[in-house]
């Protein structure tokens, strides 16, 4: 099955401090490529892999699990590691839930985790029916493209395929249980308005987790998709500083050896 246009998996080989950054549920890379480009030109190594099931069309999704998903990050990051001498990981949405799961189960060997928009539970009396009412419909309206900014739109899909949400909200399960394992500095910024994931998302992420390096960003003119959105360029600086911070030997620009 051809990719999405936009859909496609982003690399770039660069210096010595690597990022992994996950996209979310039913989306693609597009969303966060603009994130990776922003990194790649300050010196660094990016991947931004396509979950399996994504960017082609949403029957694809049907037949994949969160073990998928989590599978193809983890083999990523340990790529990752392998190449460079300290690695970050981002996500948004299910990526953030991705990125609290890499962390919990990988400690000190991800240097720091950036989170945008994380999911953690279900916040809709449709999202808690998923159990039952996958059985009798396959999909619902697609929640691709929550955005502020006109003219601006999401490479994903628009329908949400209801037997990957009830694997997501197994997955919810088991990365909320891990959150005291999350000991890695973390950045997370979250939208005052978000239409898919509530803020009280982020507020849980804060409450449970076990690091003591946090820092929160308030995206005040964003939606859901924030990457793509108003506060773009604020995610990118926060996480540059982030990261430099963390990893000050790694100049921007610097190649690898």
């Amino acid at each position: 099955m051809p990719l999405m246009p936009g859909a496609e998996p982003y690399r770039h080989d660069g210096g010595e401090v690597g990022v992994l950054l996950c996209h979310g549920f039913t989306g693609s890379p597009h969303a966060v490529r603009p994130w990776g480009e922003y990194l790649a030109a300050r010196g660094h190594t990016v991947s931004a892999p396509l979950l399996p099931g994504h960017g082609t069309r949403w029957q694809d999704i049907q037949t994949t699990g969160w073990q998928d998903w989590y599978a193809e990050v983890d083999r990523e990051l340990r790529a990752l590691s392998g190449r460079c001498s300290r690695v970050f990981v981002g996500g948004i949405s299910m990526g953030g839930t991705l990125t609290l799961r890499l962390a919990a189960q990988h400690g000190a060997a991800i240097a720091g985790i950036m989170l945008v928009n994380p999911s953690l539970k279900a916040d809709s009396h449709q999202l808690k029916a998923v159990p039952v009412l996958r059985h009798l419909v396959p999909s619902v309206p697609g929640i691709a493209s929550d955005i502020a900014k006109e003219g601006i739109a999401e490479v994903g899909y628009d329908r949400t395929p209801l037997h990957a949400v009830h694997s997501l909200s197994r997955f919810w399960k088991v990365v909320r249980a891990g959150l005291p394992q999350v000991t890695q500095p973390l950045l997370l910024m979250h939208s005052r308005v978000d239409h898919v994931v509530h803020p009280s998302n982020s507020a849980l992420v804060i409450g449970r987790v076990s690091s003591s390096d946090v820092t929160e960003r308030l995206l005040e003119r964003s939606y859901h998709v924030a990457t793509l959105d108003h506060d773009a360029e604020q995610i990118f600086e926060e996480s540059s500083r982030f990261i430099q911070r963390l990893a000050p030997a790694a100049k921007e620009g610097a190649p690898r050896g």
